[in-house]
C-alpha cells in the first residue's frame, strides 16, 4: 500500500492513489503493538446505539465496530510510587493515545500520553515530584505559568477537563483557595488548589486534520448520518415541510425538539457560572 506524506506532520500521511474512495483519505500512524494484555485493564465495550427499551434517545449513533473499551486512570492514584512508560498505544475510544505504564510495585495502569513521552519515560504523582512531562501534582505545587492537562474540577474525582488530543491547560495565578486556569476557548476558570493536574501537552495533535475521506470509515466509527431539519416533514422537526426548497420560516432556528439552536442556550443561574472569570467571547 503506497503512502505518501502528509504536510502538516510526520504522523499524518495521505494516500498516492487517487481512486474514488482515497481521493480525500488521511490517516494517522498508529503506535506500534505492545503485545502485551494485562488482564484487568480491558473491559467490551457494550453497544447502545443510542436506544434505550428499543428507542432512539440520542440520535445519529448505530453501527459501528466492536471494540475494548480502556480503563484509564485519570486519577493517578498511584500517588507517591514511580512508573516505567513500558509503551504507547492507540486507544479506539478517544483521539489521542494512551500510555502504558508499569509501577515499581508491579501494578500496570493506562494513562493519557502527553507530547515528549516516550516508552522507558519515567512518571510519578506526588506531592514534591519533579515538574516534568507526564508527572501529576496538585495545582498548589505547580509554578505559575505551567501548561497542564487532564485537570480535576472536584479534587479526588478525577481529571475532567483538558483530556482531547493537543490539548493543554496555562495555569495563570494562584489565589487561594482557588487556581486560574486559561482553557483552550480563552475562557479562564477557577479551579481548586487541591485538584490534581497532569503536566504536559496532549500528544496526536495532528487527529483535527485528518480527513474521513468516505462515508463508510464514519459509520465504523459508531455515527449515522444527520438530516438536515428543512429536508424533512413538518411531523420530524420544526424546520420542515413547504413546497420545493424553503428555509428555516421561523423567527429562530429550534432543535429537532422546538427548543432555541443559536444564541444564548446556556442556562442561567448554572453552579458552574461562579467559576468562570473570563468568557470565551
Amino acid at each position: 500500500m503506497a503512502l505518501a506524506q502528509y504536510e502538516r506532520s510526520s504522523k499524518l500521511v495521505a494516500y498516492k492513489e487517487k481512486t474514488n474512495t482515497r481521493r480525500f483519505t488521511s490517516k494517522l500512524l498508529r503506535p506500534a503493538k505492545s503485545g502485551q494484555e494485562i488482564r484487568g485493564l480491558r473491559v467490551i465495550l457494550p453497544k447502545k446505539s443510542g436506544r434505550s427499551g428499543g428507542k432512539i434517545t440520542v440520535r445519529h449513533q448505530g453501527g459501528r465496530h466492536k471494540r475494548q473499551y480502556r480503563l484509564i486512570d485519570f486519577k493517578r492514584g498511584k500517588w507517591g510510587i514511580e512508573g516505567t512508560v513500558a509503551a504507547l498505544e492507540y486507544d479506539p475510544n478517544r483521539n489521542v493515545n494512551i500510555a502504558l505504564v508499569k509501577y515499581t510495585d508491579g501494578e500496570f495502569r493506562y494513562i493519557l500520553a502527553p507530547q515528549g513521552l516516550k516508552a522507558g519515560s519515567k512518571v510519578e504523582a506526588g506531592n514534591k515530584v519533579e515538574v516534568k512531562v507526564g508527572n501529576a501534582m496538585k495545582l498548589k505545587s505547580l509554578p505559575v505559568g505551567t501548561v497542564v492537562h487532564n485537570v480535576e474540577l472536584t479534587p479526588g474525582k478525577g481529571g475532567q477537563i483538558g483530556r482531547s488530543a493537543g490539548t493543554s491547560l496555562t495555569l495563570q495565578a494562584k489565589q487561594a483557595p482557588f487556581a486560574h486556569l486559561k482553557m483552550p476557548s480563552g475562557e479562564i476558570r477557577m479551579v481548586p488548589l487541591e485538584s490534581v493536574a497532569t503536566v504536559g501537552v496532549l500528544g496526536n495533535e495532528e487527529w483535527k486534520h485528518l480527513k474521513f475521506g468516505k462515508a463508510g470509515r464514519v459509520r465504523h466509527m459508531g455515527i449515522r448520518p444527520t438530516v438536515r431539519g428543512t429536508a424533512q416533514d413538518p411531523r420530524s422537526h420544526p424546520h420542515g415541510g413547504g413546497e420545493a426548497r424553503s428555509g428555516v420560516g421561523r423567527k429562530k432556528p429550534m432543535t429537532k425538539y422546538g427548543r432555541p439552536a443559536v444564541g444564548k442556550t446556556r442556562q442561567k443561574g448554572k453552579l458552574s457560572n461562579r467559576f468562570i472569570i473570563k468568557r470565551r467571547r
